[in-house]
């Protein structure tokens, strides 16, 4: 067999490094934000990888915040509106019946105090018990 004598070279074809000061990645993706350029274009023109312009525009652009999303759902807010307005109206009702209650046990211990002439209601200047069982007062 005849053996072949063909060698390989390494081609010396690599991209030259390039860096673009920030101030020229924020002019470009200040056009980009305005509509003035397209990502395409400029990667064309600049010999620039879209990676590396999606990474300018992360860094630099205004409107392009990667970190924050804001998702704005006004049918379920309106419905979480309604919903908390149901639940105060619920409270609401609940808190009227509790006072309403309220108020009957103090007025039957009001009548009950005048027609058995006794103290129920504890007042405010007493004191409380020791624990010895003893209701008379000193």
């Amino acid at each position: 067999m005849a053996k072949r004598t063909t060698s390989f070279k390494a081609s010396n074809t690599k991209k030259p490094i390039r860096h673009f000061s920030d101030q020229i990645k924020k002019k470009l993706v200040a056009d980009l934000d305005r509509g003035l350029l397209t990502i395409a274009e400029i990667s064309r023109e600049y010999h620039v990888s879209r990676t590396a312009i999606y990474k300018w525009k992360a860094k630099f652009s205004r409107h392009y915040a990667r970190q924050t999303r804001v998702i704005v759902e006004p049918m379920s807010d309106t419905r979480k509106i309604i919903e908390l307005k149901d639940r105060i109206k619920q409270l609401e009702q609940a808190l009227g019946q509790k006072q309403f209650k309220i108020d009957f046990y103090e007025k039957m211990i009001e009548l009950a105090e005048e027609h058995y002439n006794i103290d129920i209601k504890k007042k405010d200047s007493t004191r409380p018990s020791n624990g010895s069982g003893n209701t008379e007062k000193p």
